[in-house]
């Protein structure tokens, strides 16, 4: 049994009876998401683009790599160009799948794709009304001082520094 009790842009949030391989059967909330792509953009091999973006659901800025969420009909490519070129200014010549997460599974579908950019090229961009982004390029013994000082705490793009071994 499913019952939908939100439907947004983003998500769609259910009350769930889920089997699980037991025989139980649950009762879940769960967030339904179209997922999302996250770029670790190299302008060369020792350096990357870093956001300082104002998060407004926590009310604080956090230190993350370019990401976004799909848009309907996109693939996790599509979703990578797109939101690179949207939070950077910059489109990338080679994008190469690092590999998948599931930030939340314990209540949301959302799977994140993480691509490594490189070969970077500017280009034209708007930066996005809904959106506040500083633009950093950080080295990796930079990134790496940030993550013991505990200043980089974003899940997803930790996560993406260590499958490309920055960290």
């Amino acid at each position: 049994m499913t019952k939908t009790i939100v439907s947004g842009r983003v998500i769609t949030l259910e009350h769930k009876i889920i089997p699980l391989p037991n025989g139980t059967a649950v009762r879940m909330d769960v967030i339904k998401h179209l997922g999302a792509a996250l770029i670790v953009p190299f302008l060369n091999r020792d350096k990357v683009i870093l956001l300082k973006q104002y998060r407004p659901v926590i009310s604080k800025y956090l230190y993350e790599l370019p990401a976004g969420t799909a848009e309907k009909g996109e693939n996790d490519l599509q979703t990578a160009k797109r939101e690179l070129i949207e939070e950077t200014g910059y489109s990338a010549g080679k994008m190469t799948l690092m590999g998948h997460i599931y930030p939340v599974p314990g209540y949301s579908t959302e799977k994140i794709a993480i691509y490594k950019a490189e070969k970077l090229k500017p280009v034209k961009y708007h930066a996005e009304e809904d959106e506040v982004i500083t633009i950093q390029t950080v080295n990796r013994a930079k990134v790496r001082q940030m993550f013991k000082k505990g200043q980089l705490t974003d899940a997803k793009t930790i996560c993406a520094f260590a499958l490309c071994h920055w960290l």
